[in-house]
C-alpha cells in the first residue's frame, strides 16, 4: 500500500529554518509531480510548492517564493522542502502529495499525516 510520510516539522522562532522531508513507500512517485501543501487552523489547505518529476521545474506560492526551496531525490523516493526565514504565518500542518495543476490552481491527490510547523514570533 502506498504511503507518504512527512517529517522534519517542529517549533522554531521567526527567522529560523526547517527542513521537511517526504518519504514515499509502497510505490514509487518518481514519475509524478510532487507538491507540498499546508493547512493552518481554521483555514483551507493551500498550495506551497511543487516540483516536476525530473526536478527541472519548480513552482512556489507567492507567499513563500525566495524563502522556500523544493527538491527531490527519485532514487530515494523523497521530496524535501527547505524553509528559511520562517514567519509566524507559515505555521501550519504541512503535507506532501502527488500534484497537478489545472484552472490556475494546484491540487493534491494523496495525503499522508502531515508534519506540524510552528513559528513563534
Amino acid at each position: 500500500q502506498a504511503q507518504l510520510v512527512e517529517s522534519g516539522g517542529g517549533l522554531v522562532q521567526a527567522g529560523g529554518s526547517l527542513r521537511l522531508s517526504c518519504a514515499a513507500s509502497g510505490r514509487t512517485f518518481s514519475s509524478y509531480t510532487m507538491g507540498w501543501f499546508r493547512q493552518a487552523p481554521g483555514k483551507e489547505r493551500e498550495f506551497v510548492s511543487a516540483i516536476s518529476w525530473s526536478g527541472a521545474g519548480t513552482y512556489y506560492a507567492d507567499s513563500v517564493k525566495g524563502r522556500f526551496t523544493i527538491s527531490r531525490d527519485n532514487a530515494k523516493n523523497t521530496v524535501v522542502l527547505q524553509m528559511n526565514s520562517l514567519k509566524p504565518e507559515d505555521t501550519a500542518v504541512y503535507y506532501c502529495s502527488p500534484s497537478f495543476t489545472g484552472g490556475g490552481r494546484w491540487s493534491g491527490t494523496y495525503w499522508g499525516q502531515g508534519t506540524q510547523v510552528t513559528v513563534s514570533s
